[in-house]
């Protein structure tokens, strides 16, 4: 009759494998002769590459660190020990080991070590000690770019003063970065940086919230700080500017001339020390022609104004901002993807990218939620995007890209003709000299 019953050393080998913790037991001689379920989890190891193997032919250990096994094996025993290490693949593994020799009648026989994986909890205790000691500055943004490099260089200079910066670019260019970035590097960089979007606040509390509110100026108003005020010192940061309404505009006006603010409801005007900077994701001059901004607030805020190139001409920093996005949330998400494969690499340079760096950082991070393996493949891009790989017909010229290119030529023609005159051509074009001015910035003339 068959027997049922199971052997002690079965009950063994099974009790091991359910245990949450890792066990890695070796023989007097160094190979290892157990190898929990547990291990294998965490060192992303099977257990055949590990069995009858010395943990030094299978793993890495830093310079300064030993394998606390193998220490244990010549008598030393460690307790509650923080151990950095690599699997065979190069995969960091970090755990806290209890390591202890196994003794039999006075003689070491091998030795055991009880593992606890902390390689998650060590990742995000990195991120956290990264997001807290990240600050923006123009030595961590991405691009080498010709077009890139040259805003880069105009916005270190612009950080030297204290002189009010417009910054002009489509969505998703990196407004906002350049603009801390900017306050960061300035004399202003310890004092407070403040950013509001113009667009994300409806027109009746936009006024209180830019210039404060004194108690009684309404029904419940209490004495409240603007952001105006609470900026003082530093940097405050209006995102798209030419959503304010004339009458905001005027009244920012004013306080950016005389450098006072006065609260809403308010009689007495306080001293304010503030550096402006302000956003636009369309044409100066168009927003101005079409009574979106005021000309005289241009003319004050533009004492600096960047061009902020879209990403389709700075395809040469598309690789770079790829690989940045995947590091940044392999950190995030505890991940290790490599890289993007050639058919990712050739849509990317080939995409139109209406939505800009903001829309490369949010295909990457939407693609790491999909990949399987350390790779990110064409599969892993959404359908929207990857439907519009396919080869297709050459595209025309849009219609405003051919005016630029033929206004571009006709100024550079005239200055020519006039010997590099600015006054004298924008009379022969019917512009002002500022609006001049302002396409030989924007044209790189």
């Amino acid at each position: 009759m068959e027997d049922d019953n199971l052997d002690v050393k079965t009950f063994y080998e099974y009790l091991l494998n359910e245990l949450d913790i890792g066990i890695h037991a070796v023989n007097e001689d160094g190979k290892t002769i157990i190898y929990n379920q547990k291990m294998m989890e965490i060192e992303s190891m099977d257990k055949h590459e590990v069995l009858n193997k010395s943990p030094l032919e299978v793993f890495a250990f830093k310079d300064n660190q030993s394998s606390t096994l193998m220490d244990a094996l010549r008598g030393t025993p460690r307790r509650n020990i923080t151990q950095t290490y690599f699997n065979s693949r190069g995969k960091e593994i970090t755990t806290i080991n209890d390591t202890v020799p196994i003794i039999h009648n006075g003689k070491i026989k091998g030795a055991v070590e009880i593992v606890k994986d902390i390689t998650k909890l060590k990742r995000t205790i990195e991120k956290t000690d990264l997001e807290r000691k990240t600050k923006f500055t123009f030595d961590r943004m991405l691009g080498r770019s010709p077009a890139f490099l040259a805003v880069v260089q105009e916005a270190r200079r612009a950080s030297r003063t204290s002189s009010s910066v417009l910054l002009i670019g489509e969505t998703g260019t990196g407004k906002e970065v350049f603009a801390k970035s900017i306050h960061n590097e300035s004399a202003r960089a310890a004092k407070p940086f403040i950013s509001q979007n113009c667009a994300a606040i409806p027109e009746s509390l936009m006024e209180s919230t830019l210039f404060g509110t004194a108690k009684g100026a309404f029904t419940g108003a209490i004495d409240k700080p603007g952001l105006f005020e609470e900026a003082n010192g530093g940097t405050l940061l209006l995102d798209e500017i030419n959503s304010l309404s004339p009458h905001l505009q005027a009244k920012l006006l004013r306080v950016i001339q005389e450098r006072t603010v006065r609260r809403v409801g308010g009689s007495q005007e306080k001293e304010i020390d503030v550096r402006l900077i302000a956003t636009m994701n369309e044409d100066p001059i168009e927003a101005i022609t079409h009574n979106r901004m005021r000309k005289d607030l241009y003319y004050r805020l533009s004492v600096v104004t960047l061009f902020l190139p879209p990403l389709r001409e700075r395809t040469e920093d598309i690789e770079l901002l790829t690989q940045g996005f995947i590091e940044k949330y392999n950190t995030l998400f505890n991940m290790e993807v490599t890289g993007v494969d050639e058919h990712v690499k050739e849509y990317f340079l080939h995409h139109d990218w209406p939505g800009n760096v903001r829309e490369l950082e949010h295909i990457i991070e939407g693609a790491m939620n999909l990949v399987e393996e350390d790779i990110i493949q064409l599969s892993h891009l959404p359908g929207r995007i990857t439907k519009r790989h396919a080869p297709q017909m050459p595209k025309q010229t849009p219609l405003k890209k051919k005016i630029d290119e033929a206004e571009q030529i006709y100024i550079k023609q005239l200055l020519q003709e006039n010997g590099g005159n600015i006054s004298k051509t924008a009379r022969m074009l019917g512009l002002s000299r500022q609006s001049l001015q302002y396409r030989l910035k924007k044209y790189n003339i």
